[in-house]
């Protein structure tokens, strides 16, 4: 597949680097921390932000104090991150102007997991403390085009999650799915428009319009 776009939005846990084991690990002993019952089988949903899983795990508590705690945790905890196949290749290819990240995680756990990555830092980030309402709601996305100065419909938003999916959707971006944390399938209900197994098979280039992103499709 080639397609063209002015901007590429890139969704960060599951999309560039995994992470879901400290994510998981750091959530259960903040859980037990909190007397949270069975805090040991505590599921996560990905893609889903912090004061969103706080409010509903511990209603009541200080939305500030657990998210500095949970913060805390899961930039410390990064002995198993990585970065996924292809995302170092496809981001140092693209002008800074053309990319943001539209991440879920707040700014200061972006910019941890980024610098543990050794991951480039965009010029453009939207985070999920920055924003008012959380994917699956449009407005993440909206903001993130117009960051690079597009409209949505110019842009390509790269999510592994459904939520993600269905926010880029609605924020009228066309939205390319990538394979890791969902199924080819649950990618698709969400509205994917095409799918990739990882951002190896995702090539980019400069054209005098923008961006041709070419990928093999599965």
């Amino acid at each position: 597949m080639v397609v063209e776009a002015k901007g590429l939005l890139f969704d960060m846990d599951g999309v560039l680097i995994s992470s879901i084991a400290s994510v998981n690990r750091c959530w259960r002993r903040w859980a037990a921390h909190y007397g949270v019952p069975d805090a040991d089988k505590v599921q996560i949903a990905h893609g889903t932000r912090a004061v969103d899983i706080i409010r509903k795990l511990k209603p009541g508590l200080d939305v500030a104090e657990g998210l500095r705690l949970i913060e805390d945790m899961e930039i410390e905890d990064v002995a198993d991150l990585k970065v996924l196949p292809g995302a170092r290749e496809l981001l140092e290819s693209l002008p800074p102007e053309r990319w943001a990240i539209v991440t879920s995680a707040t700014y200061r756990l972006l910019l941890g997991r980024l610098h543990a990555a050794e991951l480039p830092e965009p010029e453009r980030i939207v985070s999920g403390d920055r924003v008012t309402r959380g994917k699956p709601d449009p407005e993440p996305y909206r903001r993130g085009a117009e960051l690079v100065g597009e409209a949505a419909t110019d842009c390509i938003v790269v999510e592994d999650a459904p939520s993600g999916v269905g926010a880029g959707v609605a924020a009228g971006c066309r939205v390319l799915g990538v394979l890791g944390t969902h199924s080819a399938e649950e990618l698709r209900a969400a509205g994917a428009m095409w799918i990739v197994a990882s951002l190896e098979k995702v090539r980019a280039r400069v054209v005098e319009a923008g961006l041709l992103v070419e990928f093999d499709a599965v």
